[in-house]
């Protein structure tokens, strides 16, 4: 059920049939929220929405040639994933979106640490992750990476 493809447009050409209008659509909400600095690209051989080399060029610790990772959607087996480093990193976000989600969607929240997972393609709450994805500034984002995740600018 994975999408395949080395650019942005072959995974959203390949997606699976029965998921390919959902998952487009959650493409367009996210990239229509993105905040300046973020753009879509390839991350872990999936869809991503990253901060590009060209603002951070260390790029991503663990494997430096990857712009700096902050969301992403993959069709999985049984789901649309979404993942949001944001709501991983910071405990305000994260109980900000617990709290909302029930205002958003029927289903219940199945979510592990930074992944949410659509099994019900109708009930996506595409306004909340449009809104999820507006809280937090490539800036924010890097600040909280290099804080938190990144060895090698870790404050002592």
């Amino acid at each position: 059920m994975k999408a395949k493809g080395k650019t942005v447009k072959e995974i959203l050409s390949n997606v699976p049939e029965d998921r390919h209008e959902a998952f487009n659509k959650l493409h367009s909400v996210i990239v229509k929220n993105l905040p300046k600095g973020f753009e879509p690209g390839i991350s872990y051989s999936g869809l991503g929405y990253v901060i590009p080399h060209k603002l951070y060029p260390a790029g991503y610790h663990c494997k430096p040639s990857e712009p700096l990772p902050f969301a992403g959607i993959a069709s999985q087996k049984d789901s649309i994933n979404f993942y949001h480093m944001g709501v991983y990193a910071d405990p305000k976000l994260l109980k900000w979106f617990v709290g909302e989600y029930p205002k958003h969607s029927k289903q219940k929240l199945d979510m592990g640490q930074s992944c949410v997972r659509f099994k019900k393609m109708d009930d996506i709450p595409y306004k909340l992750i449009g809104d999820l994805m507006k809280k937090m500034s490539a800036k924010q984002w890097i600040e909280m990476y290099e804080k938190n995740y990144n060895p090698k600018t870790k404050k002592k």
